[in-house]
């Protein structure tokens, strides 16, 4: 039987870091960051864990190449100041399966604020390639104003244009080394 302690390191092409803001109060936009990095390095002890993420901030995709454009400059993730959106785990509260709490640092135009992450682990396999994966979904809620991206228009029927809790919608494969 394989152990899940060990060290993986985040699958791009099989991994989704995405979010989801609600746009005019009536629909919702989803997005996710095309290019990432990251470790997960886990414990015999569950809490015994850590993880790092690295989000090149540049590679958003909205589906929209002039609302991606947009969120690139400096009215949102300002790329060329902040390319880097990172993650750094502080405390892991997960039973032995890999299902609880994570809570990390979350660092998003040079400000750094505790998000936590609810985690359901997806499970333990072997792949075609004989490479131990763990798989698992995290979400959760920022506000995105508490990272200094603060950009709205009123709207002439009451409400702004964007709304200030973004979700967060991650999925991960990771490959153990």
């Amino acid at each position: 039987m394989t152990t899940l302690a060990g060290i993986y390191t985040i699958d791009p092409a099989h991994t989704t870091i995405g979010f989801v803001a609600r746009h005019a109060m009536v629909t919702k936009t989803r997005g996710h960051f095309g290019e990432h990095t990251g470790t997960i390095s886990v414990g015999e002890s569950i809490a015994d864990s850590s993880a790092n993420v690295v989000v090149q901030a540049a590679s958003i995709d909205t589906g929209n190449s002039d609302r991606d454009a947009h969120v690139r400059g400096e009215d949102f993730f300002d790329v060329e100041r902040f390319p880097e959106i990172t993650f750094a785990t502080t405390a892991f509260d997960v039973d032995q399966d890999g299902n609880g709490t994570v809570t990390g640092d979350l660092t998003i135009k040079g400000i750094t604020k505790p998000v936590t992450l609810k985690v359901d682990a997806e499970g333990l396999a072997e792949d075609h390639a004989g490479n131990t994966r763990f798989g698992f979904e995290a979400t959760g809620k920022i506000n995105r104003t508490d990272f200094g991206i603060d950009f709205n228009a009123p709207l002439n029927t009451g409400g702004v244009l964007i709304s200030e809790e973004i979700k967060l919608e991650i999925e991960v494969s990771a490959i153990k080394q």
